[in-house]
């Protein structure tokens, strides 16, 4: 009998990751992943199975329900994998508010909570809720769950969630959620396994990609995080601008009349890396440009994000350890350097020959806080989660 598979959606503002699982004893073993980059024309599946690596054609565009499209990969994935062995389905959806406090399963009750909160994720929240519709779509009967970004940091107290706003805010849900918690999950876990002496302790994980925030986590727990209410917060992203004086949001839509959405516009797209350099928000181009503005862009995101690590450590009263992880802190020594170059007097120093390698630890013996690089993988936090809901024959 073949095994049951399970699959993983990862949505993001423009892409879906999807993720193949196979169960095997009640475990999600993966064995496939694939790519669709809905902002590319024309639209390909990048594929990875086991050493295979394809990029196969796609015919549909991405409409507003995303149906025809999920159709058309669903029948491509076919293909290569026995889809008729798919059991359950797992999405990642960002936000979850105050109304998931764990992994849920996916039914009109819990689309509609899912729904009233777009308007604390925009750039997200809308471009999952699209997916899970397209693959209801396909397949009506499969059980489909959902993993959110904001649970695991619920472990946070109440002062630290807070604005100083006035109360009644507050308890309308006006609060720091924080983002990333699938990826931040993950890397607690794996630094439990690889170094359960500094997991154990005060560690900063820093989830440095497009998207990007970092998270103190004492024993494993979260304690407090870049991100806030929403994904634009904390130190500078892609194209958002992370933390900004609020006084600069009523400019621009008092003095300089902005309308709300030429301001969204501004915030999600238009900001960050791109918005500093002119150029683009992917560092691997501004690493490679010779320009200021590159080179600015750069030094202002190792800036606020060792400043960020400052702030952190004050939360917890000390640091053990840093965790790089993501597409730039796993890939990028260059930034890495550059931020612990700005930790020294946390003791911070890293090994060059280690960083340069992308070695999973980095920090030299003499360095008071150890420093490692650990890959992130959200799609097997999703899978679990999604098994830890619907168990096949359980």
């Amino acid at each position: 009998m073949n095994d049951p598979l399970l699959l993983t959606f990862n949505t993001g503002s423009s892409t879906v990751k999807i993720g193949i699982f196979k169960l095997e004893q009640q475990t999600p073993k993966r064995i496939g992943k694939a790519v669709v980059d809905i902002s590319d024309r024309p639209l390909t599946l990048d594929l990875a199975k086991g050493p295979a690596r394809l990029n196969l054609p796609l015919k549909t565009g991405a409409d507003d329900d995303l149906a025809a499209l999920m159709k058309e990969v669903f029948c491509t994935l076919a293909a290569h994998f026995d889809l008729d062995n798919v059991v359950a389905a797992g999405h990642r959806i960002v936000h979850g508010g105050n109304l998931f406090d764990g992994p849920a399963r996916i039914n009109d009750q819990t689309m509609e909570r899912m729904r009233s909160l777009v308007d604390m994720a925009p750039l997200h929240q809308p471009q999952a809720l699209r997916l899970v519709r397209a693959v209801t779509h396909l397949q009506p009967k499969l059980l489909q769950t959902a993993s959110f970004d904001t649970t695991f940091h619920s472990t946070q107290t109440d002062l630290v969630r807070r604005f100083a706003i006035p109360r009644a805010f507050h308890d309308q849900g006006i609060k720091r959620y924080g983002f990333h918690g699938l990826s931040f999950r993950y890397v607690a876990r794996a630094l439990t396994e690889r170094a359960p002496e500094i997991a154990d302790g005060k560690v900063i994980i820093a989830h440095l990609g497009s998207g990007a925030s970092l998270c103190a986590i004492e024993r494993g727990k979260s304690c407090d995080t870049s991100m806030g209410f929403s994904t634009l917060d904390g130190i500078p992203m892609a194209k958002r601008p992370g933390a900004i004086d609020p006084g600069v949001l009523l400019h621009l839509i008092g003095p300089l009349g902005k309308t709300r959405a030429e301001l969204e516009d501004i915030l999600y797209h238009r900001s960050g890396l791109l918005g500093v350099s002119g150029l683009s928000g992917d560092t691997r181009e501004l690493l490679k440009d010779n320009s200021r503005q590159a080179r600015e862009a750069i030094e202002l995101f190792i800036l606020r994000v060792a400043g960020e690590i400052g702030r952190l450590t004050s939360t917890l009263g000390g640091l053990n350890g840093l965790v790089f992880t993501a597409g730039i802190g796993e890939n990028q020594p260059d930034i890495r350097a550059g931020i612990a170059s700005r930790l020294l007097w946390l003791g911070a120093e890293l090994d060059e020959h280690a960083n340069r390698r992308n070695a999973l630890a980095i920090s030299t013996q003499a360095s008071r806080i150890a420093i490692h690089v650990i890959p992130t993988d959200e799609e097997q936090m999703i899978a679990e989660e999604c098994l830890s809901i619907f168990s096949p024959g359980g």
